[in-house]
């Protein structure tokens, strides 16, 4: 998360990765104000057997794009609301992302929060059957209330 003060939103990410049997390290570094933070964490990201890498920032939500520009491990974003602009100018940043370094753009919020760690299951899912069949029954029970 781009900040501390962001906890409160990726809660609703983190408890998604709980519930789907997802491993997972929660750090907080800013593409602004601790550069060297977080292209050391995506430089390294594969060799300590990171597979996806949720990034939730607002305002300019730079993170995402700086993590992704420093590793070809997926990366999430997740625009959150910090400024005056209610999370759209996050949205923007993360969306128009250069060709050639992709980031997939969640929602603004906890619904985007959430959609980042069930889109997470849905990619390590291709490889790991237990989180397949977790994300699969999450599916089954929400058709079926």
């Amino acid at each position: 998360m781009g900040s501390a003060s962001d906890e409160a939103d990726v809660k609703a990410t983190l408890d998604v990765l709980e519930q789907m049997g997802i491993d997972y390290e929660a750090r907080v570094m800013s593409a602004h104000h601790t550069p060297d933070r977080v292209n050391a964490y995506a430089s390294s990201a594969r060799e300590r057997g990171i597979e996806v890498i949720i990034a939730a920032a607002g305002g300019s939500a730079a993170l995402s794009g700086a993590l992704a520009s420093q590793t070809t491990v997926p990366v999430i974003g997740v625009p959150l609301t910090s400024s005056e602009l209610r999370g759209i100018d996050a949205l923007m940043s993360i969306a128009q992302m250069p060709p050639g370094i992709p980031v997939a753009c969640m929602a603004v919020g906890s619904w985007g929060a959430r959609n980042a760690a069930y889109y997470a299951a849905q990619i390590l899912g291709l490889k790991y059957d237990d989180i397949r069949q977790a994300y699969e029954n999450y599916r089954r029970e929400i058709r079926e209330r």
